[in-house]
């Protein structure tokens, strides 16, 4: 069984001033793809004013974070320059920042690039997601740690050796990416991993057997961030396309808060909030219920 210290309380600072509880209840960061090409919503919300009302309907849904991206990370998918990245978000997570204020959600920015962490933070974001764990662009560290940003280090097998056994490649990866974090003073206590589900995890196999041993990842003594949503493999699983997922996901959501993850990045946020409160509950209990 999990140990019950990953459901206690436990700050995450942030960037301008803000931070979040991780721990007693699971916490719901909603995607936002300023994107044409993403694999999950075809680019629906590609412009900044459709990017802007879905992020209002999220977080009227419940969202506690919003996670806002200018370039899809699905496999095959063009690549965007910075300068096209920061005109995508910038406005984006600026409006948002000024729509809501320091009382309204936290807004996340998805990138690996120190330029673009940087222009975002400046507009209003307090969390860098690196889907590269800071290895692709090293200097967006120095950015985090000057802006006192929370950052999100997310596991990826791309564009090296895997080793086999999907545990120890997640220990090693994290080793490196930990490594360039302190090189660059970043507090440990603004950091949260990320598994990758679906970073190059080719098969149905491997991602469940992550979700499977995921407990092993707490003797890391960091967060954990589960993104799981319309992924692959909940296809394969399932049969369903990208955009028919979201009950899968919100099963693993409630299998994964189980397991002590402690942010959750998904599409639909109605579904992951419901099964994230059956969850809580049950954690709820089981920490107030005398043990015999």
């Amino acid at each position: 069984m999990v140990k019950p210290v990953c459901f206690e309380p436990r700050l995450w600072p942030l960037a301008h001033g803000r931070s979040l509880t991780l721990g007693p209840r699971g916490l719901i960061m909603a995607i936002v793809n300023v994107t044409p090409d993403s694999f999950s919503d075809g680019g629906r919300f590609a412009s900044a004013e459709t990017a802007i009302d879905q992020a209002i309907r999220l977080v009227e849904a419940g969202a506690h974070i919003l996670d806002v991206g200018g370039e899809s990370t699905r496999p095959g998918a063009a690549t965007v320059d910075g300068d096209e990245e920061r005109r995508r978000v910038v406005p984006v997570i600026s409006a948002l920042a000024e729509r809501f204020g320091d009382a309204g959600p936290v807004i996340s920015v998805d990138t690996y690039r120190a330029g673009t962490a940087e222009a975002a933070l400046a507009a209003g974001a307090h969390i860098v997601n690196d889907v590269w764990g800071l290895t692709r662009e090293p200097d967006i560290a120095a950015v985090a740690a000057k802006a006192g940003s929370g950052v999100c280090i997310m596991h990826t097998g791309r564009e090296r050796e895997v080793l086999a056994d999907v545990i120890e490649d997640q220990m090693s990866f994290f080793a490196r990416s930990l490594q360039i974090a302190d090189q660059a003073r970043i507090d440990r206590a603004h950091i949260v991993l990320d598994p990758g589900f679906g970073f190059a995890k080719e098969t149905a196999a491997i991602n469940i057997a992550l979700m499977r041993r995921f407990e092993e990842l707490h003797v890391l003594g960091l967060p954990l961030l589960a993104g799981t949503s319309r992924k692959r493999f909940l296809g394969e699983m399932t049969g369903r396309a990208p955009a028919e997922r979201d009950v899968a996901t919100a099963a693993t959501s409630a299998i994964l808060r189980l397991a002590g993850a402690a942010v959750f990045r998904v599409h639909d946020v109605a579904s992951s909030r419901d099964a994230l409160a059956v969850a809580d509950a049950m954690i709820a209990e089981g920490r107030e219920s005398p043990k015999g």
